[in-house]
């Protein structure tokens, strides 16, 4: 069994657990979600609406408390108050509306839309039928951003003037990837969403890709002035050979620089490790992984803020309780979507597109 507990359990603060469905049992949903979702004590996993048998068998074996439903609505029949979505990323919108619509909290994984009329559209919905509805996005609490949020917010860099951020990885043939919708989306969706929370509000955009034969963007660069006056520079690529630093963040008294690979989190939950299993050493990186800041001639190493995925499905939890505030706001994917509709434009026509 990969997760902690399966069925409901008393939460870790008193809280009755919220019961917990899935829907998706793909990679993103058997790996990013049901082993955090199973560790949680503030959830109750009831288990995953798939129709596939061989995802059944697996979830039978990976969580044998679990369920398998054959939909939305028996999940919502059996009790379920809350939805983590993780499937294509064509059937996130549909998906989120039917499950609102069913009365669900919902966590949607990214992309959390296809474009920004789309997830405007849920958001509302969300607010009128007065559920809480968040954006999956775990990279919040990556290792290395929250090292970079720490020392952001402890003045060790100055101003931050220059955010370079990267998500490389070698995969000529990555599969998959068009249940993405292409990696302006599927990376930069992450990428997006933590160059907002750092920098602000973005004035404008301007991306460049490349079109697989598949007709799939790759190799992608979108570059973002924030009305701050600061830079964010993302690339994000299935099929680099040689991946840059994860992070470079300059500011006017220093840098901070880290080099891949990524936060160990996704790694730990495919080797079967989860919060449950791990305590108190999840999400902690060794002394190699860590960074460094630099002032010219001047550098030293800088220790990892222990990564964090952990804290997404409690928090929540309570949100849905009404013990807390939402872990990621429906709103924060409306503004990422909203940059990735002009980068999706300045690189199908070759201009800067202005924000308003």
């Amino acid at each position: 069994m990969i997760g902690g507990h399966s069925v409901v359990e008393a939460g870790s603060n008193g809280m009755e657990p919220v019961r917990f469905g899935l829907v998706g049992y793909g990679f993103g949903g058997r790996w990013f979600h049901a082993p955090l979702l199973a560790a949680a004590p503030e959830c109750a996993f009831l288990g995953v609406v798939t129709t596939s048998a061989e995802r059944r068998e697996l979830l039978a074996r990976e969580h044998p408390g679990a369920r398998a439903f054959d939909s939305l609505d028996e999940l919502a029949a059996a009790g379920a108050e809350a939805v983590s979505i993780s499937t294509p990323a064509g059937t996130h919108t549909p998906l989120t509306d039917q499950a609102l619509d069913l009365g669900l909290a919902v966590v949607c994984d990214k992309p959390f839309a296809l474009d920004a009329a789309a997830a405007r559209s849920s958001v509302e919905r969300a607010e009128r039928l007065g559920l809480a509805l968040s954006p999956y996005q775990n990279r919040r609490w990556d290792s290395d951003f929250r090292t970079v949020r720490s020392l952001v917010d402890r003045g060790e860099l100055g101003t931050v003037t220059r955010f370079e951020s990267r998500f490389e990885r070698f995969t000529p043939d990555p599969g998959p990837g068009a249940s993405g919708g292409g990696t302006l989306l599927d990376f930069g969706a992450h990428l997006v969403d933590q160059a907002l929370v750092l920098l602000g509000p973005v004035a404008r955009v301007y991306a460049e890709w490349r079109v697989r034969e598949s007709g799939l963007d790759d190799d992608v660069f979108v570059a973002l002035t924030h009305t701050s006056g600061a830079t964010s520079h993302l690339y994000g690529s299935w099929s680099e050979g040689a991946p840059g630093d994860r992070f470079r963040v300059t500011g006017t008294t220093g840098s901070y620089v880290v080099s891949g690979p990524m936060d160990g989190q996704e790694a730990a939950l495919i080797a079967g490790q989860t919060p449950a299993t791990l305590g108190a050493g999840w999400g902690a990186e060794p002394p190699k992984r860590w960074g460094r800041v630099q002032r010219g001639d001047q550098s030293r190493t800088e220790p990892t803020v222990p990564g964090a995925w952990s804290e997404f499905y409690p928090a929540f939890a309570r949100a849905v309780r009404g013990e807390g505030p939402l872990p990621v706001e429906g709103r924060d994917a409306v503004a990422s979507l909203t940059v990735l509709d002009a980068a999706r434009r300045s690189a199908t026509e070759g201009v800067v597109v202005a924000l308003s």
